[in-house]
């Protein structure tokens, strides 16, 4: 695959339109006019329809995560939370005959060319959650790409092993650019829709292939908007309340 601009790698918007739509301004703004994303469109969020529709539809490569398979019936909702499992119950209620079309042709991983995306991890991308140190060194020997993408974890990181077998990095938090000039490389963008690290704001990344970079960045969004919407939908109050505390 021949890249030649600039790439938004979003995952984890989990129906979040207000997140969505802040980082595609913040997108547009950068100039940058091509997407990636790393699947999970839909669960949490009130707006399942659009949050998907708007990634299916301007994304080049798309995924999707083990929210996406859920809420289409393509795996078992039991493994998942209670409050998970409410969301998910939720929006197959919702959803519309267009956004289960879209969702039954999505897979959990894109391993062609020379970047691999995986919603999850190589191991397993629909489950696997990398996090650590051993986790990412046992995902880079599960696949030959010298370039890894995933999210699922709902945390922003960077992970580079070495020719020597040293293996460098870990979370990442706030905006940062890393240079993905040596070594093989396991990044993770975090969520749009609902970080965990402690910091409200949008997490997403940006791939320059001609720099051979990426650059994590975070945008604010209207949370007190997105919490609105959550309690007018019946949601768990509580997927309303996280999303400003960042967890």
């Amino acid at each position: 695959m021949r890249v030649s601009d600039s790439i938004a790698i979003i995952s984890d918007v989990h129906g979040n339109r207000h997140a969505l739509e802040a980082v595609r301004r913040a997108q547009r703004q950068a100039g940058v006019t091509r997407t990636w994303c790393l699947g999970d469109m839909v669960g949490y969020g009130a707006h399942p329809n659009e949050c998907l529709r708007a990634c299916v539809q301007t994304s080049e490569r798309c995924l999707a995560g083990n929210h996406d398979l859920a809420a289409a019936g393509r795996v078992s909702i039991d493994e998942f939370s209670p409050w998970a499992r409410t969301a998910i119950e939720w929006t197959r209620a919702r959803l519309d005959r267009n956004a289960l079309d879209r969702l039954a042709g999505l897979e959990p991983m894109d391993d062609e060319g020379d970047i691999a995306l995986f919603h999850a991890s190589p191991r397993d991308p629909v489950w696997e959650y990398v996090l650590d140190g051993d986790g990412v060194r046992a995902a880079m020997e599960a696949h030959p790409a010298r370039v890894m993408m995933v999210g699922h974890t709902h945390l922003a990181g960077a992970w580079c092993l070495g020719d020597d077998g040293r293996l460098d990095g870990g979370l990442v938090r706030g905006e940062e650019t890393i240079s993905l000039d040596r070594g093989r490389w396991l990044v993770n963008p975090g969520s749009v829709g609902q970080p965990r690290d402690l910091d409200p704001r949008a997490s997403w990344a940006v791939l320059d292939p001609e720099a051979n970079t990426l650059t994590f960045r975070r945008t604010p969004y209207d949370v007190p908007g997105a919490q609105n919407a959550i309690q007018a939908a019946g949601l768990p109050v509580e997927l309303g309340s996280r999303l400003a505390e960042g967890r």
